[in-house]
């Protein structure tokens, strides 16, 4: 059995894992990042991959890590992360320097994907797509059983093609309505602020009731609420809208949905799959499943380390 250790670094943390190549999870280590600096991201990185490596019950043999951006897999530098503002930081080698061992670098979503097509909902589909719909929407697409990658490594932004070009909000890419913008956890709660004025005595914008995050309006349109509601409405319809372009794009025969907002579970995709198969066209109706994701968070972490026992994403198969 061989080991190896995968890393998932996302925004507020970085999570380390020791995995096995049968997918299991040994143990998990994580740090906070508050701080996101390419030097003080390096340090911290180096912390929790060291923690794991501790922790192996056996030798380590390779390690992977999942990195948003667009991610250079020769080098493994990234070469643009505006979540965290770099611009071709030498991550691969940084991080090869300070372990002494190999280390691969792959842009997270796409890890993500890796690890649920071989060991979660994507498991025995030869054409599959994931999306995680967290703060922003990442995204990764299995064709006939090989990983997309595209020429220059960016295959799979799904999140930045746009379904609501001319009413839709603004995204951090600096496009209008990126189905990121609409359809990530982010859009959720711009949904709920954008229906606000017609429901001035909504809890929802109390602030003495807490924060206002997309999970709070999931839970009160479950309950309920009339603002939720309404914002959870116009939320589903664009999630729907952008997975029937997908579905024309790919012609998928699985979608798997994580991040945050996908614990909503049965209730979104009781909200979408019906308004998906209106929207579809070109391909035949109802022959893409959609489902949630299996894995949730460790998803990754897991593709992380397949990506590394494979030698990179660049050679998936």
């Amino acid at each position: 059995m061989r080991t190896a250790i995968g890393i998932d670094l996302g925004g507020s943390h970085v999570t380390a894992a020791v995995i096995t190549d049968d997918g299991v999870i040994h143990s998990q280590h994580e740090r906070d990042l508050s701080d996101l600096t390419f030097d003080r991201v390096v340090a911290v990185v180096l912390e929790v991959a060291s923690a794991a490596k501790n922790a192996a019950p056996g030798k380590v043999e390779v390690i992977g890590i999942g990195s948003p951006g667009n991610v250079d897999l020769h080098d493994g530098s990234v070469r643009y992360s505006p979540n965290f503002g770099w611009m071709g930081v030498p991550l691969g080698k940084r991080l090869r320097d300070g372990l002494g061992m190999q280390v691969f670098v792959g842009n997270d979503a796409r890890c993500a994907t890796l690890g649920e097509y071989h060991f979660g909902t994507g498991k025995g589909a030869s054409d599959f797509v994931m999306l995680t719909l967290g703060t922003g929407i990442g995204g990764g697409i299995v064709s006939d059983g090989e990983l997309l990658l595209g020429h220059g490594f960016a295959a799979g932004e799904i999140g930045h093609h746009q379904i609501r070009p001319e009413t839709g909000f603004i995204c951090g890419c600096g496009k209008i309505g990126c189905m990121e913008a609409q359809a990530s956890g982010t859009g959720l709660i711009r949904h709920a602020m954008a229906v606000a004025p017609s429901f001035p005595r909504s809890f929802l914008l109390d602030p003495d009731k807490g924060k206002l995050g997309s999970k709070k309006i999931r839970k009160a349109a479950q309950a309920g609420d009339l603002h939720a509601l309404a914002a959870w409405k116009n939320y589903t319809s664009d999630l729907a809208l952008g997975l029937s372009n997908v579905i024309a794009f790919t012609n998928p025969e699985l979608i798997a949905l994580g991040g945050g907002v996908a614990s909503a579970g049965d209730y979104m995709l009781d909200a979408i799959r019906a308004r998906v198969d209106e929207l579809t066209t070109m391909a035949p109706k109802g022959t893409t499943r959609i489902e949630i994701a299996r894995l949730g968070n460790d998803a990754g972490q897991v593709g992380a380390a397949m990506m590394a026992f494979q030698g990179g994403l660049d050679k998936h198969g």
